[in-house]
């Protein structure tokens, strides 16, 4: 695979912009007791530069949600005895496709049957931008035959414990020991863009492949792998393509969380303090 080591950038930005031209971005996040979840993506999307977002969330946890920022709008989903977002809420998702440039599924919505039918149904929805992660790779792993159903054009945002479930529903041989080759291996099975998080995150198409050098182990905490979905999502929704918005997003996560670890040290580092930073890294970039 070809190595790239070029950093891509965003558009300068019009003077006579607006909103609209930044992207409308949906996230589908959150179930009872991660509330947090699907405000940190929320919040990490708008100081990724998106123009507009909105947070559809499960009924009984959008109140707190929408309490932890008043930027980004949320959208009222029906839920299931367990607070997760419910197959009755398809509805509501469908519509939503047609309304934004790009979606996200995943950041602490848990596993169910509901939600895999909605997930099916977005993998079933032509050239539609969609960042899966989190929960939302886990329920992807249960589909069978899933690359076999994908119309949509995905990004998917695996740790070291979600690859090797998603290997396990796409081949039969053994994960391979090298990143690059699993990265590389599964982007090009299922014509997706990966982003294998870890130490050295590797980003491939299956031809090409990035290999991120920024970022620090205090990164290494609960709610950093939302805010990069958020970051992602973002930069999709200004008009990067899906390889270069992984590329970019995975580079200015990582450098925002060095200099969050400059004034807090890594121990203390927290996903809140990745996003405060992120100003400061679209600025040094």
């Amino acid at each position: 695979m070809e190595i790239i080591e070029r950093i891509p950038k965003l558009n300068p930005r019009a003077v006579d912009a607006h909103k609209g031209d930044f992207g409308k971005v949906r996230i589908i996040a959150g179930s009872v007791g991660m509330s947090g979840a699907a405000a940190l993506a929320g919040r990490s999307a708008l100081r990724g530069g998106a123009g507009l977002v909105r947070v559809a969330t499960p009924k009984s946890i959008l109140p707190i949600v929408a309490s932890i920022e008043p930027s980004f709008t949320t959208i009222s989903l029906a839920e299931d005895s367990a607070g997760r977002i419910s197959a009755k809420a398809i509805s509501t998702i469908v519509d939503a496709v047609g309304e934004n440039d790009v979606l996200a599924f995943g950041p602490g919505i848990g596993i169910s049957q509901g939600l895999r039918t909605i997930l099916e149904m977005l993998l079933e929805q032509e050239h539609l931008p969609l960042v899966v992660d989190a929960d939302g790779l886990n329920n992807l792993s249960r589909i069978k035959d899933w690359p076999t159903k994908l119309k949509a054009n995905l990004i998917l945002t695996p740790h070291p414990g979600e690859i090797k479930r998603l290997w396990s529903s796409v081949f039969r041989e053994q994960l391979p020991f090298d990143r690059q080759q699993q990265a590389g291996q599964l982007a090009q099975r299922t014509k997706s863009i990966v982003v294998l998080k870890g130490a050295g995150t590797v980003i491939s198409d299956g031809e090409k492949v990035y290999i991120n050098q920024t970022g620090n182990a205090g990164m290494a905490t609960a709610g950093s792998g939302d805010v990069l979905t958020g970051v992602i999502t973002a930069l999709i929704g200004q008009g990067l393509t899906n390889f270069d918005a992984g590329v970019l997003g995975v580079y200015i996560h990582g450098l925002a969380g060095d200099i969050a670890a400059e004034k807090t040290g890594q121990v203390s580092l927290m996903a809140t303090d990745i996003i405060d930073s992120l100003p400061a890294a679209f600025l040094k970039d």
